[in-house]
């Protein structure tokens, strides 16, 4: 009894980190949870080089449906939905893969069965459902150096590993394939969803002692159709620009044509013209003058009036040669005030 309370324990323990962490639980990743399975084992039966995953695991298969069991009689107590999903070998071949080695219906069916969060919209279950289902890439290998196919005889630094070992794209009949590097996101994505056929390139990194993602091999028509939808994507990225880029100027324009009418209200003696050139000015977007401030958008009084000043001071005082002759700009500013406020003051009450 003690020894079945503790794989329920484990059992149920692994199985919350993985509902937590993807929002439905997989017993294979369960088994994995618990160190019956190891990731490289999955891995080796997912690309389908051993006749069934009971071969890499760690029990004999009555312990694995123990802990199928216990994980169904947790998933049932959790509410959670279950959901039947297809297990697709990474080669050529796309044969199903099997679990067991007498490959008993139920117990095939006890692996297969995910078990999703009740929390999730149906809709939202069934596509993860088709994602869990739909089989996983092809990976070829870019290799760092020449290798003899198992199938001619022949060499070649692109290859496919099979059971029988390394394949040529001549014989994997993928050789009609042509290569798209990594790097447009749209364009990958777009050319492997037209292409009935396609694989993932990789290459070793010595430097990081890994494989990294180097592109993809598409069907050269899918590539065509791909390059063509992405055209006209950034065409009609162009055009959306071009009215945007309108939209804005017609905005602005609207802006500085009522910053002008509001200059001339609070300063009626204000030149037309020069209230149109002080509005053009403070209004330049992007300018990070007071026009473009807040408080200068929402017309506020006082904004505007710093707009007006900012000008006087600049246009029709000695300001900037001050400052040029190495004069503090505070200093500068206190000498100039004077003139800025009668200025303004002329500008208030003569209309």
């Amino acid at each position: 009894m003690g020894r079945k309370v503790s794989l329920d324990l484990r059992v149920s323990t692994a199985a919350e980190a993985e509902l937590a962490r993807q929002q439905f639980v997989a017993p294979v990743d369960v088994l994995a949870g618990i160190g019956w399975l190891s990731w490289r084992g999955i891995n080796f039966w997912r690309k389908g080089r051993v006749d069934h995953l009971e071969a890499e695991a760690a029990v004999p298969a009555d312990r694995l449906v123990q802990a199928l069991t216990s994980l169904r009689r947790w998933a049932e107590e959790r509410g959670l939905s279950p959901s039947e999903v297809a297990y697709v070998a990474a080669a050529r071949d796309r044969r199903p893969l099997v679990f067991t080695a007498d490959a008993d219906p139920d117990v095939e069916r006890l692996f297969r069965t995910h078990w999703m969060s009740g929390l999730l919209p149906e809709a939202k279950r069934e596509q993860m459902t088709q994602k869990q289902s739909a089989a996983p890439d092809l990976v070829v290998i870019q290799s760092l150096k020449e290798f003899t196919c198992a199938g001619c005889g022949g060499t070649g630094d692109v290859l496919i590993m099979e059971d029988t070992g390394p394949i040529c794209m001549t014989c994997a009949d993928m050789d009609h394939l042509v290569f798209l590097p990594s790097g447009d996101a749209a364009l990958t994505r777009r050319a492997k969803k037209a292409s009935g056929l396609s694989a993932v390139v990789v290459s070793f990194s010595r430097s990081r002692k890994r494989y990294e993602r180097q592109g993809l091999l598409v069907e050269p028509d899918a590539l065509d159709q791909a390059e063509e939808q992405c055209l006209a994507d950034e065409e009609l990225r162009l055009r959306r620009r071009d009215r945007e880029r309108v939209r804005r100027e017609q905005g602005d324009l609207d802006f500085q044509a009522r910053l002008a009418k509001e200059i001339a209200r609070l300063f009626p003696g204000c030149p037309p013209p020069r209230a149109q050139s002080i509005a053009r000015h403070a209004g330049v977007r992007g300018s990070g003058r007071v026009g473009r401030s807040a408080a200068g958008r929402a017309l506020d009084e006082n904004a505007v009036t710093a707009a007006v000043v900012a000008s006087v001071r600049h246009t029709d005082t000695e300001y900037d040669h001050l400052l040029m002759s190495g004069m503090d700009r505070v200093d500068a500013r206190a000498r100039v005030r004077p003139h800025i406020d009668r200025m303004l003051d002329l500008w208030r009450h003569t209309g």
